[in-house]
């Protein structure tokens, strides 16, 4: 039998938890080694409590890699870091799953998707046992001819979510209610629609922000397509009550409601069962090792990426009346408006919101 691979996580706080703990339980079944970690700061007690004992924890990935000779990286860093630390990983012969987004343009998403080796991203729902049964009603002609897909989330972020890291708040650096934590969605929203590959023909972009910050803490876009339905998604940080985020496939006959983060789905009012999702290193794992197709390839988040960077290039966040509630604000009757966007499948200028502006 081949020996199992060698995996280092690039990253030890954070989300980068996450992938450690994931890769612990793959090494204490025998199906990889985890080699080390890397981070530019002294990882927490939780970070070396997931390390084997003779795990390499250095402050350079590059080091990292060469000494345990690495087969799989996992890149879950800032946003801003993404495309050198998987540049790195790829020219050692690694195989890479990178932390969403991916890349924050096209030219980074260009350069990775020429290298000979396989890159997964790290859009957890794409894992999903969701979509191939959504798939499944939609090609059974269960909501008829599909007319659009919409993404749709409403939370709550604190004072201290933007205190968490550097990068938070900021615009350049990856940041935004659309293009990070409710970034599932824009990518799950277009993996449905069929479009998750292509480039859009068009993408309007509205942004607003409730606190002052450089970049959006509410937003909403449209991506259209030469050959597919429209993709709409509305967002807010600045809401009134968390709600469990959503996307909405729009046919002529009904719709199907997947709330990816529970994966419960709805087919009209009739509730779907699904199984399990699958874990996205693990099903790399599964793909270096048996060559099973990868879930959450990088040529499925090229539509996204093109958002990203439209986001990057919109103009500046608009202001929001908004009221600051404890260590919060809070925008009136933004919950209901995320929900209508998503549900006309329209941008909030187009709704009647008294803050919604042309973008």
């Amino acid at each position: 039998m081949s020996q199992p691979p060698s995996v280092v996580v690039f990253g030890t706080a954070g989300y980068a938890l996450t992938h450690l703990r994931q890769a612990r339980e793959l090494h204490d079944r025998g199906e990889i080694v985890l080699a080390g970690a890397c981070d530019v700061r002294d990882p927490p007690a939780e970070a070396l409590d997931l390390l084997p004992d003779d795990a390499l924890v250095t402050y350079n990935p590059a080091e990292l890699l060469s000494r345990t000779g690495a087969g799989i990286a996992v890149v879950a860093t800032p946003p801003r870091t993404h495309l050198l630390l998987a540049r790195l990983a790829l020219d050692a012969g690694c195989d890479v799953l990178v932390e969403k987004p991916p890349v924050l343009d096209l030219a980074a998403f260009d350069e990775l998707a020429r290298r000979d080796r396989a890159v997964q991203t790290g859009f957890q729902s794409f894992g999903s046992a969701a979509i191939p049964v959504i798939r499944a009603a939609i090609a059974r002609g269960e909501i008829g001819a599909v007319t659009g897909v919409s993404g749709a989330g409403a939370w709550i972020r604190r004072d201290e979510y933007y205190r968490r890291a550097a990068w938070a708040g900021r615009r350049d650096l990856g940041d935004g209610s659309l293009t990070n934590p409710f970034a599932h969605a824009v990518a799950s929203a277009l993996l449905l629609d069929g479009t998750a590959g292509v480039d859009p023909a068009g993408i309007t972009v509205e942004l607003y922000r409730a606190r002052d910050i450089e970049c959006d803490d509410t937003a909403c876009a449209r991506l259209t397509f030469t050959n597919a339905p429209d993709v709409v998604v509305a967002a807010t940080l600045a809401a009134e009550a968390d709600h469990d985020p959503y996307v909405l496939v729009h046919g002529t006959a009904g719709r199907i409601r997947w709330h990816y983060k529970t994966d419960r789905v709805l087919l009209g009012d009739r509730p779907i069962e699904v199984g399990p999702p699958e874990d996205l290193l693990t099903n790399l794992v599964r793909h270096v090792r048996d060559r099973v197709p990868l879930l959450a390839p990088l040529s499925e988040t090229r539509a996204f990426t093109a958002f990203v960077e439209a986001v990057r290039g919109a103009p500046e966040p608009r202001p929001l009346p908004a009221e600051r509630d404890g260590d919060r604000f809070v925008v009136a009757g933004v919950d209901a408006a995320v929900d209508d966007a998503a549900g006309r499948l329209a941008l909030f200028s187009e709704l009647d919101l008294p803050w919604g502006c042309p973008a």
